[in-house]
């Protein structure tokens, strides 16, 4: 870093939801840190969302079409003037401390290129059994401390603004499998690192029905950008898990062919998964009781079959585009 306090800007791209946005703004204004700018990447919603960003304070651009949040992160980075680039989701209310921390991270460890955030177990503005599911499970699962690991995720991530250039933007032409690309990228000349110390509540889906939509969706296209370095699911026990559920399917019919003993097929093929994961179903009853427990299981089980039946779908897809892509054998006359 140039300074002793460099400045930060916090990049959110923003579609829709302006009452969760507001909630993001109030805690990038309640920072610790006081050399910060804000902008807001507008991807041309149809909400307030513009109108609550321009009154907290925060800098407004807007894209040209609605792309997704990719474009929207590339577009606020071209507008940033801080040293270190701190992107965050509009979803997402910080800690008070998590930029000071990120900064603090970047200034004594020059090698890091990208330092990644987690989520905090408790949902920011939904409540439903369903949200606080999906916070506890992402806290363990998809953003977690407690297990060494090189995924990063573009919805808490702080890089250096050099970095940034050096690396070059988002690949916006990917979906579900852009941070894992761009961890690639970066860990060809730098250190990457997930923190604890910047932490984030998150608003989560509030229905079972919409997180298994997504859950399917995002591992469809996973599977379907899939490259080589990356790890499948991000955690291959994870994986290993999911196909032991889709294997546990089938297994079910066993009992018509095999009696009693076959049913102990599908039994065993859960607990393995089960045992896979022990440590987040662990995770949900200490910190929340028998009975949520008991819940986080049963949705914990469906949405690891959800996710392994969208990636098993994603691959065979992949794997039909290929064979169409190949070229025809050129056939010569002596054949």
């Amino acid at each position: 870093m140039s300074r002793e306090h460099p400045l930060v800007s916090v990049i959110i791209p923003s579609y829709n939801r302006s009452d969760v946005l507001r909630l993001c703004l109030d805690a990038v204004k309640e920072q610790t840190y006081p050399h910060i700018e804000v902008i807001v990447v507008d991807d041309c919603g149809t909400e307030d969302a513009a109108l609550v960003a321009a009154s907290k304070g925060a800098k407004v651009v807007r894209t040209r079409v609605n792309g997704g949040p990719t474009p929207a992160r590339n577009l606020g980075a071209e507008h940033a003037a801080g040293e270190i680039l701190f992107f965050l989701d509009a979803d997402i209310a910080l800690d008070p401390d998590a930029v000071e921390n990120a900064v603090r991270i970047l200034g004594a460890h020059p090698e890091i290129g990208a330092l990644g955030g987690i989520l905090r177990p408790e949902s920011l503005a939904s409540q439903s059994l369903a949200a606080q599911y999906r916070a506890v499970q992402m806290h363990r699962w998809w953003m977690p401390a407690h297990r060494p690991t090189l995924e990063l995720h573009a919805a808490v991530l702080a890089v250096p603004a050099k970095v940034f250039a050096e690396v070059g933007p988002f690949d916006p032409r990917l979906r579900e499998t852009v941070s894992s690309d761009y961890r690639i990228r970066v860990t060809r000349s730098y250190g990457v690192k997930l923190s604890d110390a910047i932490r984030g509540r998150k608003d989560h889906d509030a229905t079972l029905r919409t997180i298994l939509r997504k859950v399917f969706r995002r591992a469809r296209i996973s599977a379907m950008d899939w490259r080589k370095g990356e790890t499948p699911g991000d955690s291959v026990p994870r994986a290993i898990g999911g196909v032991l559920l889709l294997a546990a399917a089938p297994a079910l019919a066993l009992p018509i062919v095999a009696g009693r003993r076959g049913a102990l097929v599908p039994a065993a093929l859960v607990a393995a998964a089960i045992a896979l994961d022990a440590d987040t179903h662990r995770f949900a009853y200490v910190q929340r009781g028998i009975p949520f427990g008991v819940y986080f299981s049963g949705v914990h089980l469906a949405v690891t079959f959800t996710g392994a039946l969208g990636g098993a779908m994603g691959v065979l897809h992949r794997f039909v585009l290929s064979r169409l892509e190949s070229p025809a054998p050129i056939f010569t006359a002596q054949d």
